[in-house]
């Protein structure tokens, strides 16, 4: 038998111990199969997959290598070490450390080739499935499958290099280990981990000090102390593994009380032994885990904000100009004959819209005549107000502002010209953008608007007059090429002008919508394609260090039914033991990324005012379940090889 063949039978026979490392592998290989062939689909370049940028999807590629390096190294370490009493017996038997590196290799490339067929061939077996939910997240008509040589070289080029390297990096990179060290198999303990006090405060503050940080940034909007929270939440994790837990439950077991009760005593024993073996695995599950979650969190803030955006943007192209704007005629013609020629119906409403000052807060307000508002709410077709002279309603910017301003009552006088009003109620709709209209706006019957003779008494206020133009169009989405001269006409003027403003203001919610969707797509395909390998990730390093020292756990397990524990007993402390490694890892990854979440909040309400309460408490829910499942999936599997 020659070398080739011993390395080929020792693969065959050994199927058992191979097959997590073959699973983790041909996974990897047919996800990153699946990305290529959306990537290289030739319709991308007529344009099927709308503004979505190559150089995402590209960037999202080499992620995925990257971390699929990093997860296969992981795998092929937990490999090592399940065979480490199969190598003791090699090297025994006169075997060099030579040889024994050519064995790892020529395994490590049958099963790396082995994955990357089956891969491949899985992958391309439900390439289509995955075309089809592209399809209906990014809302195209077709995404029809195709046969490329492209994605077929990338995948076996790109994973035949990672396992070449992977053998090596694994071979020479472990540590040295002796002989009867390694006889011992999963018996083999590093040096015993020590805590300290110390750093165990540390992991605790660190932490804290975090969701401080998150808390500051939320109430504070100090964008700026972002940057100090992945540094500070990535010590802190480590050391909270490492000292803080160790040292909790070693206080734990000095409470003679609490730690001398039946299943407590072993519990507390063995969870201190696993604590100080993975220490590392915990802290890459965690991290990997909060990635997944703020994979996931992406998408979901998004989804909220392109669902979200029609009601906040209830108008498809907004002209605003100064009284003396040079453009104005030019522009607004323009725009009208270019809806007309794409056949898209309109209702162009015109407003001129007069600032003052108001009694009650001494600030700038913005003042709308209550004819010009009813010819938009008629093109809405929203109730149409009726005011009598001296009676005014807010504008809302907001939904927000609607329920702030909705049992507000405020008696002001515009004090330029002495007109006193009283603003009673806040029309229940959001008729403009909140980029349009100020946050103290109002509508008055055209009665007292005519007595508006005297401007702002402010000399240096910008537009103290504006003329406002609105375009009220069904078809808002396909507006996306109309007035693009104009928009880029308003960018020259904006960055040339001395006080950095042109006499107009020009938005098109079908092009800003056309960008925003571009960003959700590439957004979505990135995040589904990170959070599915790092979600896979993440349940593979639990699994494989199970995997690791599951001989020496069902030798303990038999040892103690020889002493008389039941089945019933049995499943108890099989759950004690399996319980915080899957789900202290995920619980901390949990409170990391509601914080985050937290604080994404905050700020995207100041920004675009949108809530992703909902979205995230879905996504949370949904990992929770996949987290239950695969915990008594693995439960099962675990009982069952205990028995035997």
């Amino acid at each position: 038998m020659t070398f080739r063949q011993f390395a080929y039978r020792n693969v065959v026979r050994n199927s058992r111990v191979y097959g997590a490392f073959f699973m983790a592998s041909f996974f990897s290989v047919a996800v990153f199969f699946i990305y290529s062939m959306l990537m290289f689909h030739p319709d991308i370049e007529s344009g099927i997959l709308g503004e979505v940028p190559m150089i995402g999807m590209v960037g999202a590629e080499v992620v995925l290598v990257l971390f699929t390096l990093f997860f296969l190294y992981y795998s092929m370490s937990a490999f090592l070490e399940a065979r480490s009493r199969e190598f003791g017996i090699l090297l025994h038997l006169g075997m060099e450390k030579r040889q024994m590196n050519k064995l790892v290799f020529l395994e490590t490339m049958i099963i790396g080739a082995a994955s990357i067929i089956v891969g491949i061939i899985f992958g391309f077996s439900f390439s289509k499935f995955f075309f089809m939910i592209v399809r209906e997240i990014l809302h195209l008509e077709e995404l029809p499958l195709y046969v490329s040589w492209e994605p077929f070289l990338l995948t076996f080029g790109v994973f035949t290099s990672a396992f070449v390297v992977i053998s090596f990096i694994s071979v020479y990179l472990t540590r040295e280990r002796k002989i009867r060290d390694l006889m011992k198999g999963s018996n083999y303990l590093h040096s015993a981990l020590t805590y300290s006090k110390i750093r165990a405060i540390y992991g605790i503050a660190l932490i804290l000090a975090t969701y401080v940080l998150a808390l500051l940034v939320s109430y504070t909007s100090m964008i700026g102390l972002t940057l100090l929270i992945p540094f500070s939440a990535t010590f802190g994790t480590y050391y909270f593994f490492s000292d803080s837990v160790p040292f909790f439950l070693d206080v734990a077991r000095g409470q003679r009380k609490f730690h001398w009760q039946r299943y407590r005593l072993l519990s507390l024993a063995d969870q201190t032994n696993i604590m100080q073996e993975n220490v590392k695995m915990f802290f890459v599950v965690t991290m990997v885990s909060t990635m997944a979650f703020l994979s996931v969190g992406v998408l979901a803030t998004m989804s909220s904000y392109t669902t979200q955006y029609e009601r906040l943007n209830p108008l498809g192209l907004i002209y605003k100009g100064d009284i003396d704007n040079p453009y104005e005629s030019e522009h607004i013609n323009s725009l009208r004959e270019q809806l007309e020629e794409k056949g898209l119906s309109y209702h162009l409403t015109r407003f001129v819209v007069i600032k003052q000052t108001s009694s009650f807060t001494n600030n700038e307000v913005e003042v709308f005549r209550e004819s010009d508002m009813n010819t938009l709410l008629y093109s809405f077709g929203y109730p149409m107000l009726k005011l009598s002279e001296g009676q005014a309603v807010f504008i809302p910017y907001s939904e927000e502002s609607l329920k702030k301003l909705e049992n507000t009552v405020v008696h002001t006088v515009l004090e330029e010209n002495k007109i006193p009003l009283t603003i009673d109620s806040v029309y229940p709709e959001i008729v403009f953008p909140g980029s349009i209209v100020s946050v103290n706006s109002i509508v008055i019957s055209d009665e007292d608007f005519v007595k508006l003779k005297k401007p702002i008494a402010d000399v240096n206020m910008v537009q103290p007059i504006y003329r406002l133009f609105t375009f009220d169009i069904p078809q808002w989405m396909e507006t996306k090429e109309i007035g693009k001269e104009i928009d880029q006409l308003a960018e020259k003027e904006h960055f040339y002008k001395k006080e950095n403003r042109g006499p107009f203001y020009f938005e098109n919610a079908g092009l800003n919508y056309s960008y925003i969707l571009a960003t959700y797509s590439l957004f979505t395909l990135v995040g589904v394609l990170v959070a599915t390998v790092f979600l896979l990730a993440a349940g593979s390093f639990i699994y494989f260090k199970l995997h690791t020292s599951l001989e020496r756990e069902k030798r303990k397990f038999d040892v103690l039914k020889r002493m008389g524990l039941t089945d019933i007993e049995l499943k108890k402390l099989i759950n004690r033991h399996l319980f915080p490694q899957f789900f202290l890892p995920w619980g901390v990854a949990m409170m990391h990324s509601a914080f985050a979440f937290f604080m994404v909040q905050s700020i995207l309400k100041d920004i675009a005012n949108i809530s992703i309460v909902k979205e995230v408490f879905f996504a949370f829910g949904f990992f929770v379940i996949i987290q239950v499942v695969y915990f008594y999936l693995i439960r099962w599997r675990y009982i069952s090889h205990i028995r035997s």
